[in-house]
């Protein structure tokens, strides 16, 4: 039986950068990464791939920045002034912070550089303008049907 845009899965993955570091891997997280295909819950490229995938089966894809997470976006660095963030918090470039937007949502950002008085936050995702190789082995195929 071959994987179908709906079919919710399983699968190992390990995902490396150009140079081979490792950036994730399912067995970090202690299982296989279970979604449904074609919600969007992941970067299109790797949905698209698990497509035809029968169980056992392992594949290698590699990921332009624009089938992953997009092309890194300048606009999306902003300069925050320093009070902003809360006083004798200790904040260092290149630290992952959580920033609260004005409609509410909270987003993470990456300091890029610290001035006296002002922050360079970048709130592209880390992965932005990268691309990436993923290695994938379909697990299962999971029923949503009790018995």
């Amino acid at each position: 039986m071959a994987v179908e845009k709906g079919d919710k899965v399983k699968v190992d993955y390990i995902g490396t950068l150009e140079d081979g570091t490792i950036f994730d891997k399912s067995e970090d997280h202690g299982e296989p990464m279970e979604f449904t295909v074609g919600e969007g819950q992941l970067i299109p490229g790797f949905e698209e791939a698990v497509i035809g995938m029968e169980i056992g089966d392992e594949k290698e894809i590699n990921l332009k920045a624009e089938e992953a997470y997009g092309e890194h976006n300048p606009e999306l660095v902003r300069e925050v002034p320093r009070d902003q963030f809360p006083e004798g918090e200790e904040i260092a470039e290149e630290m992952m912070v959580i920033i609260g937007l004005p409609n509410g949502m909270q987003v993470p950002a990456l300091i890029k550089e610290i001035k006296d008085d002002e922050v360079i936050l970048d709130l592209n995702h880390p992965l932005a303008g990268k691309d990436l190789t993923f290695q994938i082995k379909l697990v299962d195929i999971v029923s949503d049907i009790i018995v």
